[in-house]
């Protein structure tokens, strides 16, 4: 069991750093292909890579690839288009919003860490769906709050970047993404929904590549490297290391906060790659971001039991 754990851990954690590192290729890729174009190529390529992955995982399961019942079939089609209809906005909007950013600006910094308020979003989204956050949401949101101010406003609003802007609605249609995952995953197989949704998404970017880009051949066949990295590595291998490592965890919390990290090494990436270091404030307000992130995936009975355990000790 102990074994288990690790391994779980040991993956989790390897595609936090594969999903941190994959900032730092949109960053690159931003400067020479339309986000359109990165979507398009990235999803549909994803989307093939996943069907091997995920026929060997069925048939690990003594299962056939496809479902056999028409109603399993149609669910899982359904699911699809609507999670895949959503991611489209959603990583359309993340790239977009990283094109955005001026040269020299921390950009995988701050898409990192904006892009992963999704995790305080879904919770808040929830009140719509009339599930009332948590103490620790609660407390998430002020510090989110906090760290928004150091990381994008610590110089007034003049200093807000138009990225910034974006990739926070990004955040905000991850979350809806999340939701509508949630709302299915119980129902259907987890990496074909992926498989799905990457194919839904980059026949919908494709779409409107176009109808707006002209995209350049030569550009993105010297940017090869950052999109396989994005569609193999980020949503192939990263994705299928979510999936295994959370079933051998036997810790939600612990899974979901090593999986958080990524932010963290998107900040890494980007100074190591990039050569772009954060101001002082932008450290300041990741670190409060960082903490607001991992405080809002710590379920609330911890608190509940040290607050007891302190009420228990008072003379």
């Amino acid at each position: 069991m102990k074994k288990h754990r690790l391994l779980s851990s040991a993956m989790l954690l390897t595609a936090a750093i594969i999903w941190g590192l994959a900032f730092v290729a949109q960053e690159k890729l931003a400067d020479s292909v339309p986000p359109f174009t990165v979507n398009a190529l990235r999803s549909l390529i994803a989307s093939v890579a996943l069907v091997p992955v995920a026929a060997v995982l069925r048939r690990s399961r003594g299962k056939r690839l496809w479902e056999s019942n028409p109603t399993d079939r149609k669910k899982l089609i359904k699911a699809g288009v609507i999670c895949g209809v959503m991611l489209c906005i959603s990583v359309n909007l993340q790239q977009f919003g990283i094109s955005l950013y001026p040269a020299g600006a921390p950009a995988s910094a701050h898409s990192g860490f904006l892009t992963a308020l999704y995790i305080i979003f879904v919770p808040l989204f929830g009140l719509f769906l009339h599930k009332k956050p948590s103490f620790t949401i609660v407390i998430a949101v002020i510090l989110a709050t906090v760290g928004l101010y150091f990381l994008c406003l610590y110089d007034g609003f003049g200093a807000l970047y138009t990225g910034d802007i974006v990739v926070l609605i990004c955040g905000m249609a991850f979350a809806v993404q999340i939701l509508c995952v949630d709302h299915y995953i119980g129902e259907v197989d987890g990496v074909k929904l992926s498989a799905i949704q990457f194919l839904v998404t980059g026949i919908l970017s494709a779409i409107l590549m176009l109808i707006f880009e002209k995209p350049d051949p030569s550009a993105i066949l010297a940017a090869w490297k950052p999109i396989l990295y994005l569609s193999l590595m980020s949503s192939g291998v990263g994705y299928t290391l979510q999936i295994i490592g959370q079933k051998y965890s036997d810790s939600p919390a612990l899974a979901s906060i090593l999986m958080s990290m990524e932010s963290v090494f998107a900040v890494i990436g980007g100074v190591i790659f990039m050569h772009a270091i954060p101001a002082v404030n932008e450290w300041i307000g990741c670190g409060i971001m960082l903490a607001a992130i991992i405080i809002a995936q710590l379920p609330p009975e911890l608190f509940r039991k040290k607050q007891a355990s302190i009420t228990k000790e008072l003379p």
